[in-house]
């Protein structure tokens, strides 16, 4: 067994009735598991934050916070949503189980508790939470990966989050699934996290790249394929990595994709990339406005590098969404401009402006 979880298993039994508590209890510690108890929701909750189980066995009724809540809390929570919840129900109790599954519970059992079924469940869901929580940590440590490669060029400042924002907005406006956001909102972070294998005499270099530079910085591309394609939820990401670079009309790299030979997310990807490069201020470059950024990758279109499909869509979002929410936002800040106090200095200084005019 891995040294990390040569410590006993840890259940929270959560029940307000104590004999309930004590057969679940008895039946655990047999089982070599260790037990801890609450017998309200606010108290396991209170529980959780502090002991950490690696399963929580919860009754569904109970006064006040209900099991149903219990859940939900702990669903939401970024740090205990991993945690497996097995909901307690009376026997064929469909209502509860539907509401259940809804609030986002693991598994159920019935009372009174059959031990080797309790066993059997208890056993696979902490195997399981473990796997999860191992699957977690990979992922943490490719992102950390990634923040180190962005930090290692001063000139990008924020590209990675912008990339996920806007990833995600426009996913949406586009009717994208959840897991296809989530995958292009990945891709913002990971994109570039085969930079990591090119040296800083090419990544860095402030000149113009020689041709067998410019072969070395294409690799990168495949070396960020090469440190995610392990991770299964890094499945729908990886195409992200590999072809962002490939253009409509074949010229692009690794692989000279034509057309929809590209996938479409590397396509979604690609131009919110490139946007997001044209419109940010560079130590080299002044950034340009949204119009001047759309026109550039106008010509791009026309010349064969983007499907024109989607870039008329890409168009119609910066156009539609976020036009709105760039003007929200001076509004806002006009609002409480005008709630502030105006100095004397300041107020001399816009009349004499005023009067230039």
């Amino acid at each position: 067994m891995n040294h990390l979880y040569s410590e006993r298993p840890k259940v929270l039994v959560v029940d307000d009735h104590p004999s309930s508590r004590m057969t679940a209890v008895a039946l655990l510690s047999v089982e070599g598991y260790e037990v801890i108890e609450a017998d309200s929701g606010p108290a396991a909750l209170e529980i959780v934050n502090t002991s950490n189980p690696d399963l929580i066995l919860l009754d569904v009724m109970m006064p006040g916070m209900d099991g149903f809540e219990v859940c939900r809390h702990l669903k939401q929570d970024e740090q205990t949503r991993l945690t497996p919840i097995v909901f307690v129900t009376a026997l064929d109790d469909r209502r509860s189980r539907l509401r259940g599954i809804e609030a986002g519970g693991d598994d159920f059992l019935t009372k009174p508790f059959d031990q080797l079924e309790l066993s059997a469940r208890v056993k696979s869901l902490i195997r399981q939470k473990r796997l999860n929580e191992d699957l977690d940590h990979a992922e943490q440590v490719l992102f950390s990966i990634a923040r180190t490669v962005e930090s290692r060029d001063p000139n990008t400042g924020d590209h990675c989050e912008r990339l996920v924002s806007r990833g995600q907005s426009f996913g949406e406006f586009l009717g994208l699934s959840r897991s296809e956001i989530r995958d292009l909102m990945w891709g913002g972070y990971l994109h570039d996290i085969g930079k990591v294998g090119i040296p800083d005499s090419v990544l860095l270099k402030p000149g113009k790249l020689t041709p067998e530079e410019w072969q070395i910085m294409q690799q990168h591309v495949l070396i960020g394929e090469t440190i995610c394609q392990p991770l299964r939820t890094m499945r729908g990401v990886v195409p992200i990595i590999r072809h962002h670079h490939e253009r409509w009309d074949g010229s692009g790299y690794p692989d000279g994709l034509v057309g929809d030979q590209i996938p479409y997310l590397a396509q979604v990807f690609q131009i919110i990339d490139i946007y997001d490069a044209l419109t940010s201020e560079r130590p080299y470059k002044k950034a340009m406005s949204a119009d001047e950024a759309l026109s550039i990758l106008e010509e791009e279109t026309a010349k064969g590098w983007r499907n024109p499909m989607l870039f008329e869509r890409f168009k119609q979002y910066i156009k539609t969404v976020e036009s709105s929410f760039a003007a929200e936002m001076t509004v806002e800040r006009v609002m409480s401009e005008s709630t502030q106090p105006v100095s004397k200095d300041l107020h001399t200084t816009t009349q004499e402006t005023c009067r230039v005019v």
